[in-house]
């Protein structure tokens, strides 16, 4: 009989504080077999990451294992010594974080920490860990090695780093592999990549996966077997198939109601999310955790005793659910509760672009730059952007980190100034106006809200002060009671309670800090909001709630959306408008149908491919983009996506800049392809047929 990788059960955590033992997760079981992908699934705070560290038995000071099992390949973790412990991690069990910066040691170059692993497990000397790991920086796909090794890590990107996180927890060939949130920031193309890295080499070296993430699309599309999780408990488990096509559990059918899918629509089908919060685990309701935030609650039957998980009869495969209700609900005429909106048409133009660049001077000192003339160079960050934005519309700008984006937004904001071209807002030309020089109406009449809350909220002042100083700041009020009273409606607004006015951002949760964000953007009256990521590290619910309420507020205050985003599902169901951005280049706009059906520009369908979708009604084309983006010092003399493209035609496609092309007014596409060919390609998303699987995948030569 074959061993199990990874057996758990009916395993407790419990943290102890000073108010006492809190349990953190309770009777928890899973097996995980040899090549075997599982995924865990579940809002922040249920206990997934819990899981992952008590598997590596690394829970801290305050933390540890109250009961059952966790067997690594017939062995129990729980009774290894520290000198076990420290040979099975990192060795056998490998773990891959969600923010690689801080798996990576700043102050140590790339080769010094990759070289540690096969060093510290395997006793090899420093010029064959070297080897190994220039080996296996090959296999994760990061371009020229030797560069890589030399370097720290703050001189590679986000997606780059990630990939060497994994290179380092694949060095020893470990058998099981712990992946937290190992995509949440990074752009779709690169995750996409490092999902097909991960499943290649599992493959290649018999690797188990354990995915935690809270994106059911990447779960979908890279696990066997899901277990979703809320408040320290499993309460739905089984196949994928079963799971995401037979949903038995309502807290499973309230994740897939809070996320966009192929067939959302923000008026007809817009978003549901979960109504209430997550209880704190000293805090949990009597019977079902999930009670308190269940439509189909039923008092003294729910709560009565603790719910245990149910084999359901007549599943194809193991499928159980912790609800004692299962079988009464009507789950195929289910719907949660939905506002329909009505549609709210654009109004009149307030932002105008016309061919705006913006491009960094950059000096270069040596001698053999100076000597060939060329010791001055430009980092061309944005090149002939054109565009428009209305009243009450959601323009979403997307494309992969360095495209420009960033870039746009400061220039739009007055934190850098355009090199060329012209930027009307409200019928002021703003282009080279630096924000000092901006009048307080002008500030005040474009705000921001940031994808990190923490960054931006003052840790040391109250919710209530940082709002009534954007009031103050901008003339809005002078009178402290209505000072008071308008930041009261403000958090009405965000529909957070008045008294957190009082709360300073460490007694927040994160969505509950992303609302303030979005309360203090809209504290001035802006006519134009800019959203940078806002939602991409929420979660699902999180964002649903997040995404409903700037449509309300846009609805009121008939404020302009720009919505900056790599996630092209959120922007799908959000966005009136798409502008579609390549190396600082727009390479297609148009309303949301038009750019997300064909004709596509190849890098369009490239980002809409890469898309993880939940769905299993649909399927679609995979295209595999190779190489990373060119250089932004020394960008291309034809299309910028020439050097990436599966599409490509030749050398015109290298040397002349691409034609515009219109199928319909407005939809344009910056490519080279007739338009007639462009048309043909048929769509990314498909319904299903009867059949299995979708088309081959289209790779980038």
């Amino acid at each position: 009989m074959t061993v199990p990788i990874l057996e758990i059960k009916d395993l407790c955590l419990s943290y102890f504080t000073r108010a006492g033992e809190i349990p953190a997760v309770v009777d928890f079981n899973l097996t995980l077999n040899e090549g075997e992908t599982a995924g865990l699934v579940g809002e922040s705070g249920c206990g997934k990451s819990t899981v992952a560290l008590a598997i590596m038995n690394y829970l801290g000071d305050n933390g540890g294992i109250v009961g059952g099992s966790i067997k690594f390949k017939g062995r129990d973790i729980v009774t290894m010594s520290t000198e076990e412990l420290r040979r099975l991690r990192g060795a056998d069990i490998a773990m891959v974080y969600q923010e690689p910066m801080a798996a990576l040691n700043p102050s140590m170059t790339i080769g010094r920490q990759l070289a540690e692993v096969p060093i510290c497990h395997e006793g090899v000397d420093m010029a064959t860990a070297l080897k190994r790991a220039e080996e296996l920086l090959d296999a994760v796909r990061l371009p020229d090695a030797k560069r890589i090794l030399a370097a720290y890590p703050h001189q590679i990107s986000g997606g780059q780093q990630q990939r060497v996180v994994i290179a380092m927890a694949l060095l020893s060939k470990p058998s099981l592999l712990l992946l937290d949130e190992p995509t949440t920031a990074l752009d779709v193309t690169v995750e996409a990549g490092i999902v097909e890295l991960i499943a290649d080499l599992g493959r290649d070296f018999g690797t188990s996966n354990l995915y935690i993430s809270h994106n059911l699309g990447l779960i979908r599309e890279t696990c066997d077997r899901v277990f979703v999780m809320y408040s320290g408990e499993v309460v739905e488990e089984g196949s994928i198939d079963e799971v995401f096509q037979a949903t038995r559990h309502p807290y499973t059918t309230g994740l897939f109601s809070a996320i966009p899918m192929p067939g959302s629509d923000k008026y007809d089908r817009p978003l549901v999310p979960i109504r209430g919060q997550l209880p704190l685990p000293h805090k949990r309701p009597p019977g079902c955790n999930f009670g308190p935030r269940c439509d189909h609650f039923v008092e003294g039957r729910c709560d009565a005793r603790r719910i245990p998980l149910d084999r359901l009869s007549g599943a194809a495969r193991p499928h159980a659910v912790r609800c004692i209700r299962w079988e009464e609900i009507d789950w195929a005429e289910y719907q949660p509760t939905q506002e329909v909106i009505e549609p709210m048409p654009p109004g009149e133009r307030v932002l105008r672009v016309e061919a705006m660049q913006k491009y960094y001077e950059v000096t270069d000192r040596s001698l053999i730059a100076v000597l060939r003339g060329r010791n001055v160079r430009y980092v061309k960050a944005n090149e002939s952007l054109s565009f428009d934005a209305r009243r009450q519309q959601t323009v979403a700008i997307v494309g992969e980190s360095g495209c420009g984006k960033s870039t746009f937004a400061k220039v739009l904001m007055g934190l850098e100034t355009a090199t060329e071209g012209r930027i009307r807002f409200n019928g002021d030309e703003i282009a080279d106006l630096p924000v000092e020089q901006r009048s307080a109406e002008q500030i005040g009449s474009l705000q921001m809200v940031f994808q990190n809350p923490n960054e931006t909220l003052n840790p040391s002042h109250t919710i209530g002060s940082q709002i009534a100083r954007v009031i103050k700041k901008f003339g809005i009020e002078k009178d402290p009671k209505k000072i008071e009273e308008r930041v009261f409606k403000l958090l009405d607004t965000v529909k957070l309670p008045r008294d957190f006015a009082r709360r300073r951002p460490r007694q927040l949760s994160g969505g509950q800090k992303q609302r303030v964000g979005i309360a203090r953007a809209f504290a001035g009256n802006p006519a134009m909001v800019i959203a940078d990521e806002p939602v991409s590290a929420l979660d699902v619910s999180v964002q649903a709630a997040v995404t409903q309420l700037l449509m309300e507020i846009q609805r009121d205050h008939g404020t302009t959306l720009l919505f900056i985003s790599h996630d092209l599902s959120v922007v799908r169901y959000l966005a009136d408008r798409i502008v579609v951005m390549y190396l600082g280049q727009i390479m297609e706009q148009g309303t949301t149908d038009e750019v997300f059906s064909p004709p596509y520009h190849p890098y369009t369908e490239a980002l809409l491919s890469a898309v993880p979708i939940a769905d299993t009604s649909f399927e679609k084309r995979r295209i595999v983009l190779e190489g990373d983006l060119p250089s932004a010092l020394d960008t291309p003399a034809g299309c910028p996506f020439a050097s990436r493209c599966p599409r490509k035609l030749g050398d015109i496609c290298d040397t002349t800049p691409p034609p515009i092309v219109e199928p319909a007014p407005g939809h344009r596409i910056a490519c080279h392809i007739p338009l007639a060919e462009l048309q043909a390609v048929p769509p990314v998303f498909s319904q299903k047929d009867d059949g299995d699987g979708g088309d081959a995948p289209v790779v980038a030569a």
